[in-house]
């Protein structure tokens, strides 16, 4: 019986810094992954020139900041390669070929694409690289020969289309490329957590939403990043909105329609919530004082990884040598994958 682990591939688009719904919705299930499956986590800045492509100079920064927070939070590079998705040629050769064999109707019934493809006219990203994301991310995740992919139920279709690339790519050169498989992520409460009536979304899934009751997105500027000094994320808890029907410190508040409280089903004990409703509902304390308690255990949440992050901050070339062998490492693996493929093809 092979001990070889299942490979596991997963990346974040490097347009802005992380926020904590990149944690909760991936971040979070990566730490996890790491300690049963081989992990390929990457830094994908030719994904975010779909849509940033007038500011590209941002990339560099912003591809350094992540994975300075993925390692503050818990990946260890030990155990799982980190790359920036830029410095892995292989792929974007793989991602060409994908392009010859993948047909047009495939892309064009791709949902997320004709359901934003207005917003994204007004945006001036309507282009060629946004409609043929989802085979880029295809070459994303064939060049390491990825087998389970972490994504949210919005992102299975794309999954789907990747599966089919690589089953014709098998198909039409004998190969043997894994399809890769979905693995739905969902943020769950802890056991004794889910008799909590406070809770939102279906299930005990949790919903992140923005400060300012959105859905949380660096587009919409409602974030609260994943790690910042401890002043700022107070300014930040302050601003935030509540119960918009709660007009003056008298009146009592539900923080069912709070979107303050969505942030303490978060960063906040069962024995806080509980309180934190119950002083809501009967007025017995303001929405200033729900913030700053919240602003507490944000910053309590983030201690210990902002301290890391800092250490690398200081250490700079720590961190260049932890990209530089995750990028050798991942262009191995690369090379390994167009050898088969060319081979496959005749062209070895």
């Amino acid at each position: 019986m092979s001990s070889k682990k299942p490979r596991v591939m997963s990346g974040m688009r490097t347009t802005n810094r992380l926020h904590i719904g990149n944690y909760f919705g991936a971040l979070k299930n990566w730490i996890e992954l790491q300690k049963d499956y081989e992990c390929f986590f990457g830094a994908m800045n030719w994904h975010a020139l779909t849509d940033a492509y007038k500011e590209p100079e941002v990339f560099k920064k912003y591809n350094r900041d992540i994975i300075t927070d993925w390692i503050a939070f818990g990946i260890d590079p030990e155990k799982s390669v980190i790359f920036i998705q830029s410095e892995i040629p292989e792929l974007m050769e793989l991602n060409m070929l994908f392009t010859m064999i993948t047909p047009l109707p495939w892309l064009d019934r791709v949902t997320t694409w004709k359901d934003s493809i207005d917003d994204l006219k007004k945006k001036d990203v309507c282009n060629l690289g946004r409609y043929a994301y989802p085979v880029l991310q295809a070459a994303d995740i064939s060049i390491f020969r990825g087998e389970i992919v972490p994504v949210g139920p919005d992102q299975v279709p794309h999954l789907e289309l990747a599966r089919e690339i690589v089953r014709r790519l098998n198909h039409l050169y004998k190969l043997k490329i894994p399809e890769p498989r979905a693995l739905l992520t969902t943020n769950k409460s802890k056991e004794a957590e889910q008799k909590d009536p406070t809770k939102t979304g279906a299930g005990n899934e949790l919903v992140i939403l923005g400060t300012d009751g959105r859905k949380m997105s660096k587009s919409y500027n409602n974030f609260v990043p994943l790690l910042d000094e401890p002043e700022n994320i107070e300014k930040i808890c302050m601003k935030m909105q509540t119960d918009p029907a709660r007009v003056t410190r008298t009146d009592p508040g539900n923080p069912d329609i709070c979107p303050e409280f969505s942030f303490h089903k978060l960063f906040s004990k069962l024995e806080d919530r509980k309180e934190i409703d119950n002083n809501c509902r009967k007025a017995l304390f303001g929405c200033g004082d729900c913030k700053k308690w919240l602003a507490r255990n944000i910053n309590a949440f983030m201690a210990g990884p902002l301290e890391k992050r800092k250490e690398f901050l200081n250490n700079p070339r720590q961190l260049d040598e932890i990209i530089e062998n995750g990028c050798t490492r991942a262009r191995e693996e690369g090379v390994k994958t167009l050898d088969e493929i060319y081979s496959g093809m005749g062209w070895k």
